[in-house]
């Protein structure tokens, strides 16, 4: 039987790279203050003795696991997930951070994955695409685990949260539609119980009804085939909605084709639509989506910095911050005079 080969230590690359322990750690830690020329001395030294830094050693040591627990929904269903899951990884592991995802299904509760996460003694948790409690939110305060939600929030809760000023986005969309001498609009929600649907739907209703317009409802779940089928309640109705904004992009690309395909209605000479996110599938020439723009890049750079600041600092403040998007105008939508396909619509400039 082939005795196994004992593993090399720290100790031993430093001595035969002739430099410190502790600049052996540093060589392997990304940001770390260390020379190139020390790196490449105790890099060649680790190849020599074939060494490999033991992560879980160090974190004993340490007491920190320079890990990351991401907890997402709906990746499978909304394109603006993955995407986003992509870069907010990069993000994390540019500043040394491992990440571990955690995926909630929708017959799932946040509140019963969250305890599995605590076992990985995860530095820190980045929420998104589900619903904290705040019961689970004081939970994680208590065990010194800073919680950051990205592009939802719960008041009241000990946490912090980054996200897209969605009741602004409505009111953008709300205001176009108007503009455009749209008579009957119509929202298509998403899930009943996430702030982002909820907020997209209050802002866009209420300018609405300030206006004397009280618009129709029907739930998509932000799903195309969802969205597809209640389209066609909606199409159906005794008062045929002119104009449909929908909850996400996912939803409005559903309602294009009910639209075009279950009622052979044109868009946007019948039916305007009008979505939320702007995944890369809405500047597809065949949906060719007008759609509000989230600012994905600083909600993300936000949400890293903020949730790595109270890893490093407890007492750091909690911060809670939206960040308004842009509607992005393209041909899905009639458009007010004036205004031309292409143009991307600031809050600032909506309002003037």
């Amino acid at each position: 039987m082939t005795e196994q080969r004992k593993k090399a230590t720290s100790m031993q690359v430093a001595r035969l790279a002739g430099v410190s322990q502790s600049a052996v750690s540093r060589a392997f830690t990304p940001g770390a203050s260390v020379s190139e020329k020390m790196r490449r001395r105790v890099l060649e030294a680790a190849r020599k003795l074939s060494y490999q830094p033991n992560a879980i050693a160090r974190s004993l040591i340490t007491r920190r696991s320079n890990m990351i627990g991401i907890v997402i929904a709906n990746i499978t269903t909304n394109p603006f997930y993955p995407d986003v899951l992509d870069a907010l990884s990069r993000r994390f592991q540019e500043r040394g951070q491992r990440v571990m995802l955690f995926a909630v299904t929708r017959d799932q509760n946040l509140d019963d994955i969250l305890p599995q996460l605590f076992e990985y003694q995860v530095d820190g948790i980045l929420i998104t695409a589900a619903t904290l409690s705040s019961e689970m939110a004081q939970e994680c305060e208590r065990l010194g685990t800073p919680v950051t939600l990205f592009n939802r929030y719960v008041l009241g809760t000990s946490a912090s949260w980054v996200c897209c000023d969605n009741e602004e986005g409505g009111r953008m969309v709300a205001r176009l539609f108007l503009d455009a001498g749209h008579e009957r609009p119509a929202f298509l929600t998403g899930s009943e119980d996430t702030s982002t649907s909820v907020d997209r739907e209050r802002g866009f209703t209420d300018y609405l009804q300030e206006h004397g317009v009280i618009p129709l409802r029907e739930v998509g779940h932000y799903t195309y085939r969802w969205a597809y089928e209640a389209t066609l309640r909606l199409l159906d109705c005794p008062e045929r909605p002119d104009a449909i904004f929908c909850a996400n992009d996912i939803m409005a690309i559903g309602a294009l084709e009910a639209i075009r395909s279950g009622r052979g209605l044109r868009v946007p000479e019948d039916v305007s639509v009008i979505g939320f996110d702007d995944i890369s599938m809405a500047a597809w020439p065949s949906y060719n989506l007008t759609t509000i723009r989230q600012p994905v890049v600083p909600m993300m750079d936000e949400s890293v910095e903020v949730l790595l600041r109270r890893v490093e600092d407890p007492e750091a403040p909690f911060v809670n911050r939206l960040i308004p998007g842009d509607l992005v105008v393209r041909g899905s939508a009639r458009l007010p005079k004036g205004v031309s396909s292409g143009w991307v619509i600031t809050k600032e400039q909506d309002h003037e």
